[in-house]
């Protein structure tokens, strides 16, 4: 079977309403370093977005900017589905690291964003279980991070982030820092929280195998300045498991979309 991917995100889903897009953003640091220039995307209702390229391509500030952790210097974010009177404006953001409270217990490091919005232990109780549950932890909610492997830390930090009960989810490389039987397990299991309750996620990585595997759209930066050079729609189907691992039409993807990275990365030496 011969991978199909569109360009210019025309795929299944291109018709989803777009819940938040970039107008051309452009962030400047104050050392001078441009790290996005005019970069454009709408991001749609129900898409597993994967945010492609090399270090240095202002993947990270995309979410940052999305998150308004940090402001473009031009351009704006819209949040059109809030226009139409629907409050779509919910997101949380799993970080590169867990950055887990090393005093608090699992169950204390999940209460952590509802107990900050004044909502005690007791009434939090639930939702807590409930997002541990999710991410397979239930049974060490009195547990400590330092008595934790490196992929539950992480679990602890996603359980952290969807105990909000968010409409967008925003994931900063989570798991590139672990090892990879570890990594393709919460790749899978990320994959089946996406489905079972219809988020939209924007994930950021490097790797193009991971990018693959869990995508049904993978934006392609360039940068110095970071911009988007390719907008390609992944048609293979969900679920995904070893499967399509093995297959070769994911293999005719990863090739497909590590020639658009190349590309990308030639694009920057030919400025």
């Amino acid at each position: 079977m011969t991978a199909k991917v569109s360009e210019s995100g025309q795929g299944a889903r291109a018709s989803s309403p777009a819940i938040v897009s970039l107008n051309q953003i452009s962030k400047t640091f104050s050392n001078g370093t441009i790290a996005l220039r005019e970069m454009s995307l709408d991001i749609r209702q129900g898409e597993f977005i994967t945010l492609l390229g090399p270090s240095g391509c202002g993947k990270s500030t995309v979410l940052r900017i999305l998150t308004s952790l940090t402001s473009p210097t031009t351009g704006r974010v819209e949040w059109p589905m809030e226009q139409s009177g629907q409050d779509e404006h919910e997101m949380s953001f799993v970080f590169q690291e867990p950055t887990l409270m090393p005093w608090a217990t699992v169950f204390g490091n999940v209460w952590l964003p509802l107990r900050l919005k004044g909502i005690s232990k007791k009434l939090a109780h639930d939702r807590v279980m409930e997002a541990l549950e999710m991410v397979g932890l239930a049974g060490f909610s009195e547990s400590y991070p330092r008595e934790l492997s490196g992929g539950m830390k992480m679990r602890v930090s996603i359980a952290r982030a969807l105990v909000t009960k968010p409409k967008v989810l925003l994931m900063d490389e989570p798991f590139a820092a672990l090892d990879e039987i570890t990594r393709f397990k919460l790749n899978n299991d990320i994959l089946h929280l996406w489905e079972t309750f219809g988020w939209t996620v924007v994930f950021v990585t490097h790797s193009v195998f991971e990018s693959v595997y869990l995508s049904n759209r993978i934006v392609v930066m360039a940068a110095r300045p970071g911009r988007v050079v390719n907008d390609m729609t992944l048609d293979a189907p969900y679920p995904r498991g070893d499967e399509f691992r093995t297959s070769a039409e994911y293999g005719d993807y990863c090739r497909t979309v590590s020639d658009a990275l190349h590309a990308a990365m030639d694009a920057n030496d030919h400025l």
